[in-house]
């Protein structure tokens, strides 16, 4: 049996691939832009001050986040697709969506991870 666009191999692996970019993104941003955004929304606590312990591993976080939302782009944009049957499910474009959606949000968050030393002064 060929290896179709959308079997279900090729639709876990881009949602693994979708998922690590977000968690990449998230752990990426926890040092810095998750307290920043917790203390804005008026959560506190003594535990908020320790995410900046994860601050040394920030460039592993960003460069993992930065792969998985690579082969993520590339499995969602840039991967042959193959042809569908009306009415299928590989003929409906919502899964689609949803992993651009969560890419785009993923490659926001590491954006805003990468730039945090040029934007975050403008806070305090």
């Amino acid at each position: 049996m060929a290896d179709t666009e959308n079997s279900p191999a090729n639709e876990r692996r881009s949602r693994w691939l979708v998922a690590g970019g977000m968690l990449g993104a998230f752990l990426a941003s926890s040092c810095c832009i998750v307290p920043l955004v917790l203390i804005s929304l008026g959560v506190s606590g003594a535990w908020i001050g320790q995410l900046t312990a994860l601050e040394p591993y920030k460039p592993l976080f960003l460069l993992v986040a930065i792969g998985f939302l690579a082969a993520g782009f590339w499995d969602v944009y840039f991967r042959k697709t193959s042809v569908c049957e009306d009415g299928s499910y590989c003929a409906r474009p919502q899964s689609s969506v949803v992993k651009q959606v969560a890419l785009w949000s993923g490659a926001l968050v590491v954006l805003a991870a990468l730039t945090i030393d040029v934007w975050a002064p403008l806070f305090y």
